[in-house]
């Protein structure tokens, strides 16, 4: 009896981290084909963290208010990546500008995350494909501003921006003046040779304020929204009944996982010491939601947990293909292909399991629910 019971377990659990399962032993397959180092993966993982934890983070308010997987989070980048070259075409450097464009971003992520937020309310229980052609709407809306209204409308005139013809914005910007001044202001390096290089980079001051985003996520859900969030998120029907007003919920929760993309691309961008104006942005959404996804996560449960290890796992994968394809058939590119393939692949994989689970969850019920009236009579 104790053996079934661990089976059944066994075979739980598997059901429900099949991906995260999948990841694991898709890395352990590749990491001796890359040949890499352990000093050299260690590195380039946090600095993956680092990078991306912001962005990723952002994704766990809308799920804990029953609105899925957040695609719209792009509209946040679209307003992080406009301060970035607002501070450049000011020549505003290190941190300060970084803050300033924060400033600039967060009343234009709130303006987004609040028609986001209104959109998605009169598309209830269609959230994520309405977010995801939100963002395409949004895109366009984006390209416009940047091609045309910046220099004209907008006025900018900086070189480094600024096309010659004395409108629209650069296709890459070079950010030397931001490029990694809070990963750089305090951080240590591990294992380095010599010389310096090679080691392991810590950079502290970046660690503590994802670690900040982290326990503010966790305060938040104890608060009186959160609370308001997380019943909304399991039945809107019953909480309405209770008193809490769904839909400004639901737009507050839109709103701040807007907010909190666009503080993330800013790190984001920094990190990087690159924008490209009219693609950074694109790829965000999708990238994000499937570390997300490969951390175990579904489109109604998520945590911080879920966060970290997708973004370990699925980043681990990214540095590891190009090196491996490299290695077994001579060709990097296939590496490239393998990337965007398990990119949407892991995210089609995450909904048709979800979407398989609950029908098994309503069925059970349906027939729990039958055999409990058969007792009754």
């Amino acid at each position: 009896m104790r053996k079934e019971l661990n089976a059944a377990a066994v075979r739980k659990f598997a059901a429900n981290n099949i991906v995260p399962i999948i990841f694991i032993v898709l890395c352990a397959v590749c990491i001796p084909i890359a040949g890499y180092s352990g000093t050299y993966l260690v590195d380039q993982i946090i600095t993956r963290i680092v990078r991306n934890s912001f962005l990723v983070l952002s994704l766990l308010i809308p799920i804990m208010a029953g609105m899925g997987l957040n695609f719209g989070m792009t509209l946040g980048a679209m307003a992080g990546q406009i301060g970035i070259i607002f501070i450049t075409a000011w020549n505003v450097v290190s941190i300060p500008g970084l803050l300033l464009a924060a400033i600039i971003a967060t009343p234009i992520a709130v303006l987004l995350g609040w028609f986001c937020g209104k959109m998605l309310n009169m598309a209830r229980g269609r959230e994520m494909i309405t977010s995801y052609m939100i963002s395409f709407f949004m895109n366009g809306v984006y390209q416009l501003v940047v091609l045309y209204g910046m220099g004209p409308v907008i006025p900018l005139s900086s070189d480094q921006v600024i096309l010659p013809r004395g409108y629209g914005v650069r296709n890459t910007i070079d950010l030397l003046n931001v490029r990694k001044s809070i990963d750089n202001f305090w951080s240590i390096k591990l294992f380095a040779d010599e010389n310096g290089a090679g080691g392991i980079t810590i950079p502290f001051l970046t660690i503590i304020l994802i670690a900040l985003l982290c326990i503010v996520i966790i305060w938040f859900r104890k608060t009186k929204i959160g609370q308001d969030m997380r019943a909304v998120g399991q039945d809107m029907e019953v909480a309405r009944e209770a008193g809490i007003k769904v839909e400004r919920t639901r737009i507050l929760a839109i709103v701040i996982s807007t907010v909190f993309a666009a503080y993330g691309m800013i790190i984001y961008l920094s990190n990087m010491g690159t924008l490209n104006t009219y693609n950074s942005h694109s790829q965000i959404g999708m990238f994000s939601i499937a570390a997300l996804l490969v951390g175990g996560a579904s489109v109604s449960k998520a945590s911080i947990k879920n966060v970290f290890l997708g973004i370990i796992l699925f980043h681990l994968m990214f540095i590891l293909t190009p090196q491996a394809g490299k290695n077994l058939i001579g060709q990097a590119q296939i590496g490239e292909f393998f990337r965007v393939f398990v990119s949407y692949g892991v995210i089609t994989l995450a909904l048709v399991l979800y979407e398989i689970r609950t029908r098994r969850e309503k069925a059970e019920s349906a027939r729990n629910l039958a055999l409990s009236q058969e007792a009754t009579a």
